[in-house]
């Protein structure tokens, strides 16, 4: 319970969160940057996909901002590729749902909290991801960067679900995912909860440094914390035991 009482809004990341297709997403960065003369092999590709890793959960156009500085057509380019090779590869082989995710939502659901989904795709992205998920009737809204103003790290799409949701405090939140920069977003927009999960791309430590309350094996733990009331046990404390 926090000091505003009993949360009433999970925002809950995509890749390596709620769907296991971190995979996919990197072939995808790896094939965009193929087409701006970045090949595996090389020292600019090891960099580029370091830069990838390390901007994990934030918008796609801004890691190839990131990739391509001062080159904007060419960090348009290689986001139109990634847009491209990313939607072809889910409606070829689909998306895998994280094992207990339908039955976190539903528990989650059923319980009156609203959900959210937060994402560094663009809106046309996650319009393809959901419409393969069909996830419409287990959530409350998806954003992306586009609908909020600003993505990860900064706290917009939270806020923007606050808002959009009638949430009276941000106090009421909670935020999950498995990125440091999924972390920074949940810390920046006053979360109570902020949960770190191992089923993704960045390490325990990575999570903490990122501001995570709490670190969990996977989300099928989520509603048991949430739904539990007792958020005290930091996840620092868990950590060291």
């Amino acid at each position: 319970m926090t000091e505003s009482g009993p949360i009433k809004l999970v925002c809950l990341d995509l890749a390596g969160t709620t769907i296991g297709d971190i995979a996919t997403v990197e072939r995808a960065f790896a094939e965009a940057i193929a087409t701006q003369g970045i090949v595996p092999g090389t020292g600019a590709y090891a960099r580029a996909m370091v830069h990838v890793h390390r901007s994990r959960g934030c918008p796609k156009i801004d890691v190839f901002r990131g990739i391509f500085p001062g080159n904007e057509a060419q960090a348009q380019a290689a986001n139109l590729t990634f847009e491209r090779s990313y939607e072809g590869a889910i409606e070829r082989a689909g998306l895998v749902p994280v094992p207990g995710i339908l039955e976190a939502l539903d528990k989650l659901r059923g319980s009156g909290i609203h959900i959210g989904l937060i994402t560094g795709f663009s809106r046309t992205t996650l319009s393809r991801v959901l419409s393969v998920l069909g996830w419409h009737d287990k959530i409350d809204l998806a954003i992306s960067p586009e609908d909020a103003g600003r993505g990860r790290p900064w706290p917009d799409m939270v806020l923007h679900a606050v808002l959009r949701l009638g949430v009276e405090d941000v106090r009421q939140v909670a935020v999950a995912g498995d990125s440091e920069n999924d972390m920074l977003t949940g810390r920046r927009a006053g979360a109570s909860v902020i949960a770190g999960l191992l089923t993704g791309v960045h390490s325990r430590d990575r999570l903490l440094k990122g501001g995570a309350t709490h670190i969990l094996d996977s989300l099928a733990e989520f509603p048991e914390l949430i739904l539990g009331g007792k958020y005290d046990p930091p996840a620092v404390a868990a950590a060291q035991n």
